[in-house]
């Protein structure tokens, strides 16, 4: 009889182990995208090993709260979906912002033309037109404003739009040339003007635009493509004395203007402009900022200067490509390989040359992404959505890569594994999420972490080693050990009760 007590109490405690041991295990969901061929897959099998890297969440300390992720509308991605099959146009649609798909929460789109345009074109054609009788988004009607359309009707959750001007029409400007050269001073209020104009004209074709930047690479681009230039304090006066009191005037004022719009490492000159004072700093929104000064930098000083500088302003990254590569087709390899090169490569001074390495490229998505949620950016915006495998059309073959590329003429579509990776960061961490504290023990691994508006948790882990590596993964009481592949970046998923 005692012996059967004592079996029965073993059993028991075993029990009861267990049951203490379920009740702290963390519920948890995994989706991986590594080199060894996993696309967003789900994982329930994980190695393990007696190493473990200890990542522990704090939600109850918050840093930004997340604008959105996304990518552009271009003529040129818009030019694409209009030349494929019904079928494969839905299909990218949907893939971009469907819940099934990665449900893009914020997008970028052009004011006249840019570069990913097919020819050079501005909504006021007429010269010395300065009260814009003649404005007109006629250009935009056949593929820009169906793209749009159609992804609002795809897009369950909704999403927003910011416009950017590469340049006014040439007579507004110094040199009357598309490339470079600068507003007269006498087209100002014409330049205000056709702001809030493109606001009611999209508004009468069903689309809001949520925010503008006020200028897309305002120190150039090397007198390549469509530009205009200004200085910061250029910028500022604009904003400050024409911009923000027309749209406010035309009560527009709750648009948000974005400043700067262009590479990271001059951040600081541009902030200190813009936000001099109360007066420099009442019309402007935020500051944008790109990534072209470096294929590895992610410039976190700058950054946390910037938020230091107006910490209640946004901080969004407004535009990234791998850019001066004609894209791989089919060759899912080549993106998780160092073989990638910038326009630096062969531009750069000879004193940047080392910020502009080869890279690879689905590592410098996650570690730019990842180090901006880290160092205070809300917002995270690619560049063109479609590409054909030329990396255009480009009126000035400034060939560049997008997460999807077409093959228009055999209605072909290729998802490259930078879709996987934006999709990511876009799917599960939605606007209004708050980006909170991880304590991580390996240098090795990049993570960021968000709590949604559901008070979901979704964590990004980025592996670029190549080992596998084992996590415990720690929240309140409660933990869970799983693992990341190597050369992967998964995003964990947490239910809102635990």
């Amino acid at each position: 009889m005692k012996t059967r007590n004592y079996i029965l109490g073993i059993i028991a405690m075993a029990f009861l182990t267990n049951c203490n041991t379920e009740s702290n295990k963390l519920n948890i969901e995994v989706f991986e995208t590594s080199a060894s061929g996993n696309k967003l897959s789900k994982l329930t099998e994980f190695q393990s090993s007696d190493v473990k890297t200890t990542i522990e969440l704090v939600p109850e300390e918050t840093f930004q709260t997340i604008t959105g992720f996304g990518g552009a509308f271009t003529e040129s991605s818009a030019y694409l979906l209009n030349k494929l099959s019904k079928e494969n146009r839905d299909t990218i649609l949907k893939a971009y912002f469907s819940k099934e798909g990665a449900r893009y929460s914020l997008t970028r789109t052009h004011m006249n033309s840019c570069d990913f345009s097919l020819s050079n074109y501005s909504y006021a054609p007429v010269e010395d037109d300065i009260s814009l009788e003649h404005f007109s988004i006629q250009e935009d009607k056949d593929d820009l404003i169906p793209m749009i359309k159609d992804a609002m009707a795809v897009s369950e959750d909704g999403f927003k739009i910011f416009a950017s001007p590469w340049t006014a029409a040439p007579w507004m400007k110094d040199n009357n040339n598309w490339v470079g050269g600068k507003l007269l001073p006498k087209y100002y209020d014409t330049w205000a003007l056709f702001f809030s104009k493109y606001l009611d004209a999209y508004k009468g074709e069903g689309i809001d635009i949520w925010g503008f930047t006020v200028e897309n690479e305002p120190m150039g681009n090397g007198d390549n493509w469509e530009s205009m230039h200004y200085s910061p304090d250029e910028m500022t006066n604009f904003v400050q004395n024409y911009l923000g009191p027309k749209l406010e005037a035309d009560g527009k004022g709750n648009v948000k203007i974005l400043g700067f719009d262009q590479n990271r490492a001059h951040l600081k000159d541009w902030v200190d402009s813009m936000y001099k004072n109360e007066a420099t700093s009442k019309y402007f929104d935020g500051t944008a900022i790109h990534w072209y000064d470096s294929t590895f930098e992610i410039y976190p000083k700058e950054l946390q200067n910037a938020h230091n500088k107006a910490p209640n302003k946004l901080l969004i990254q407004t535009e990234a490509c791998v850019d001066s590569e004609v894209p791989k087709w089919k060759d899912d390899a080549w993106y998780w390989s160092k073989e990638a090169t910038d326009w630096g490569w062969d531009w750069a001074p000879a004193d940047q040359k080392h910020l502009h390495r080869k890279y690879v490229p689905v590592y410098r998505y996650a570690r730019d992404i990842i180090g901006c949620l880290n160092n205070w950016v809300d917002g995270w915006v690619d560049w063109n959505m479609v590409l054909d495998t030329q990396g255009g059309p480009n009126w000035f073959k400034n060939w560049c890569v997008a997460p999807i590329i077409v093959d228009p003429d055999k209605d072909e579509v290729y998802f490259t594994p930078i879709y996987y990776t934006m999709a990511h960061f876009s799917k599960y961490i939605r606007p209004e999420a708050k980006v909170i504290k991880v304590n991580n023990t390996d240098d090795n691994l990049m993570v960021t972490a968000a709590k949604n508006p559901d008070q979901t948790i979704a964590v990004v882990v980025f592996n670029q080693t190549q080992e596998a590596k084992s996590i415990h993964l720690v929240l309140n009481d409660k933990s869970v050990d799983i693992s990341i592949s190597p050369q992967a970046i998964q995003t964990i998923t947490i239910p809102s009760i635990q």
